[in-house]
């Protein structure tokens, strides 16, 4: 089969369009025609920082974590998926575990789904990583009907969706982002955008909840930006981050009795460990996806992954508007 192969780590230029060999069926697993892998920031990281990054796989590597494509073979012990679905799922590119980039896929039926009906397979591939992470954070942190949520990074690829489930469990949600068009897109997938650049943490705290804090903080940037949430978060709040590989004073978020939950949404393709629940939130996330409640934003870009250097540059340049996917031919 075709794939696009990492033979270094290092710049964009390192993908190399390869012949390797198809994957071979084994128990518990299912054998996947990919037709669309989207870019994610953990992605660009393996690629630059190799083994610098304890998750990277050992070279060569066919990275890409995020798919969706069609069911081709059943490993023993798989009673839930057919040959012919269409599935979708975050299943490899790190580790020992190959990733997307190549015509097929084997991967774990527990880090799988069907689908949405509703979507493309491109917009399906834009959804997985960022939607579990998206929905594990949000679950974590207890949200519910009628509280208050408010989400750093609400245009960003898991701040988004996130946004979008929020306001489907019910919450009153507000996000923040900087400039014209980030503003826009947060007002129209429905919630009441925050421009950081311009409003202080103490300055939106007081005009959005009269002082009292937000119930929910979801930090999507985090590093030094955790000290406004745990600045915006109410007493006894909730506080769930993507990006906390940062050194932290915790004196406010001690003296407001803040729950803060880290969300590594890798954790059971690193180890093994709970994978079925992420079959069970991508299912969950397809239902919520085909009602109407989340839709993906994809950027206008259209690659194939044979041009998946333009497309890690495109992602790592910061001008992408939605997720960067490519399409696997």
């Amino acid at each position: 089969m075709k794939a696009m192969v990492v033979n270094a780590y290092g710049n964009s230029d390192v993908f190399e369009a390869t012949e390797v060999a198809a994957p071979t069926i084994k128990a518990g697993h299912v054998v996947i025609k990919i037709a669309a892998s989207s870019v994610n920031t953990v992605d660009t990281m393996i690629r630059q920082m190799g083994k610098d990054l304890p998750l990277s796989p050992d070279l060569p590597a066919i990275l890409g974590m995020d798919f969706a494509g069609t069911v081709t073979e059943i490993g023993e012990g798989v009673s839930n998926f057919s040959v012919g679905d269409e599935v979708y799922g975050c299943a490899g590119g790190l580790a020992d575990l190959q990733g997307a980039l190549a015509q097929y896929m084997l991967a774990d039926a527990n880090l799988i789904a069907h689908k949405p009906k509703s979507l493309s397979m491109r917009e399906t591939a834009a959804l997985p990583l960022v939607g579990i992470t998206a929905y594990e954070g949000l679950k974590r942190a207890q949200v519910s009907e009628g509280q208050k949520v408010l989400l750093h990074g609400g245009t960003g690829g898991v701040g988004h969706i996130a946004l979008q489930l929020a306001k489907y469990f019910g919450a009153n949600v507000y996000a923040t982002g900087g400039g014209e068009s980030q503003m826009a897109l947060i007002e129209h997938l429905g919630a009441t955008a925050i421009n950081y650049k311009t409003e202080s943490v103490a300055d939106y705290v007081a005009k959005h909840t009269d002082g009292a804090g937000f119930d929910v903080v979801y930090d999507s940037v985090g590093g030094a930006n955790m000290a406004n949430s745990f600045e915006a978060a109410a007493l006894n709040g909730q506080v769930a981050s993507t990006v906390s590989l940062c050194e932290l004073d915790l004196t406010t978020a001690h003296f407001k009795g803040l729950s803060l939950h880290v969300v590594f949404m890798l954790i059971p393709m690193l180890h093994n460990h709970k994978r079925f629940e992420h079959h069970q939130i991508l299912t969950k996330l397809a239902e919520i996806v085909d009602v109407g409640g989340v839709k993906p934003v994809l950027d206008a870009s259209d690659f194939s992954y044979t041009e998946i250097a333009q497309a890690h540059d495109l992602l790592s340049s910061g001008k992408a508007v939605g997720k960067v996917v490519v399409s696997v031919d």
